[in-house]
């Protein structure tokens, strides 16, 4: 199908692009943006005045609960609430119920998810057989099935030898190990230790937690060259360990939620379930260190860590109950958010869900590696329109995904977020659009 975005504000974070012009597409690509053909004829017009034309998010951290916890998340509709979000890509961490160790899984949510035409699906593999722990996956049939790296989500690896042998294994062939960064032993709590917990009497879980786990891990790659992406960086102390390993050369990425970047363990209030979350919400010192290293570089990527949770799990008393939060719809609303508060350009801004995470990912895109996260002629046409002016209020009722429950909803710092997807294409099919823009549209 031929498709026109007339009009729009078009950036692209990769190249620096800004600028207003139309954006043509046919047969999933893009064929110009600027200087249309004259003979270019559209079968849809997308009017984009007043509108930002971004390239389709990329989220790095969505679990869409499908295999075994369907009554938590349906695959239909946690790819309806991404699209919904202006997410055209997200990756999904292995522990499903089985988890990801068989190729098999894997094939079977890849075409799903294919067929449902609604964003495009990254599986992480299981690092360990079952996520125990123990014996390793059959790491290279598993990427053949489709798998951009290998994770134990948040099962740790108790043995030091086992985690050894999985990096020198993934080293060899150039594999990225996907680790959270907790202390099986120091991490059992469930709030961050500090007055808070300590005045709620809630069991909580010290910073050592996060950098024994990254001294470890660091001595591990130094060991053995293994490419490491860390999965939500929660403390202040582990952004300092983070800088120092990319200054000494290591191969390590990270990335951080939008729970840890704008909320603190205040936040809990009075045993609030909707803040039960993991990592646990920290101290301010922390998310203000969080906020810069994400604009510094030092932080790669900002992820919605998009956990759908049954409702009756969520209302349970607060150290009993699921940890998780809906997040694919407001990770653009809140990634503006930040970029408005540590005054970056929009394309700065769009970068930590755009091109850094694509940058992430790199050659385990395959084809996809030189064009997602990017307009680019010839590229994919994968594509988030959305409003920069326009808010909306954060409420059960106004989020497409099975989850009804996000802290967004009662936290302190406010129900509106600005910026509304308009529309979003995935390979130039119209994957989402808001009923007021499609009556407009031809």
């Amino acid at each position: 199908m031929k498709i026109l975005i007339r009009n729009g504000r078009v950036v692209d974070p990769a190249t620096g692009r800004d600028e207003t012009a139309d954006v043509a597409i046919a047969a999933g690509r893009i064929t110009a943006i600027g200087g249309v053909p004259n003979d270019f004829e559209p079968q849809r017009v997308i009017d984009a005045t007043g509108l930002v034309v971004a390239p389709g998010l990329v989220d790095l951290a969505a679990r869409l609960r499908e295999p075994g916890h369907e009554h938590e998340g349906m695959l239909e509709s946690e790819l309806e609430a991404a699209a919904a979000g202006g997410v055209t890509s997200l990756v999904c961490p292995p522990d499903t119920d089985p988890p990801l160790d068989e190729p098999g899984l894997v094939d079977m949510l890849k075409f799903r998810a294919r067929k449902l035409s609604l964003c495009r699906l990254f599986p992480l593999g299981a690092l360990t057989r079952g996520l125990a722990g123990e014996a390793l996956t059959e790491m290279a049939e598993l990427t053949e099935s489709g798998c951009v790296g290998f994770s134990q989500a948040d099962a740790p690896v108790r043995d030091t030898q086992v985690l050894l042998r999985a990096l020198q294994y993934a080293a060899t062939f150039d594999y990225t190990v996907w680790l959270r960064p907790q202390d099986a032993w120091l991490g059992k709590g469930v709030a961050a230790s500090g007055a808070v917990a300590t005045r709620l009497g809630l069991s909580g879980v010290p910073v050592a937690a996060e950098t024994i786990a990254l001294h470890t891990i660091f001595e591990l790659v130094r060991a053995t060259g293994c490419r490491v992406h860390l999965c939500r960086l929660s403390s202040a102390a582990g952004v300092a360990l983070v800088r120092a390993a990319k200054a000494e050369g290591l191969p390590v990425t990270a990335d951080v939620s939008i729970n840890s970047l704008h909320l603190t363990d205040v936040d809990i209030g009075f045993f609030n379930p909707a803040m039960r979350l993991v990592p646990p919400l920290r101290q301010q010192a922390d998310r203000d260190a969080l906020r810069a290293a994400l604009a510094d570089g030092t932080i790669d990527a900002l992820v919605s860590d998009h956990t759908p949770v049954e409702g009756d799990l969520k209302t349970l008393p607060f150290g009993e109950a699921e940890p998780g939060a809906t997040g694919l719809e407001l990770l653009l609303g809140l990634a503006l958010k930040w970029g408005a508060d540590a005054r970056l350009s929009l394309a700065d801004t769009l970068a930590r869900v755009t091109s850094h995470p694509v940058r992430v990912l790199g050659d385990a895109l395959g084809s996809l590696a030189s064009s997602a996260g990017r307009l680019a002629e010839g590229g994919v046409a994968d594509v988030c329109v959305f409003d920069p002016e326009a808010t909306w209020a954060v409420s059960p009722q106004a989020l497409a995904s099975q989850g009804k429950h996000t802290p967004f909803a009662f936290a302190s710092t406010g129900t509106a977020l600005t910026g509304v997807v308009v529309a979003t294409l995935v390979a130039g099919t119209v994957a989402f659009e808001t009923q007021a823009h499609a009556a407009l549209a031809r």
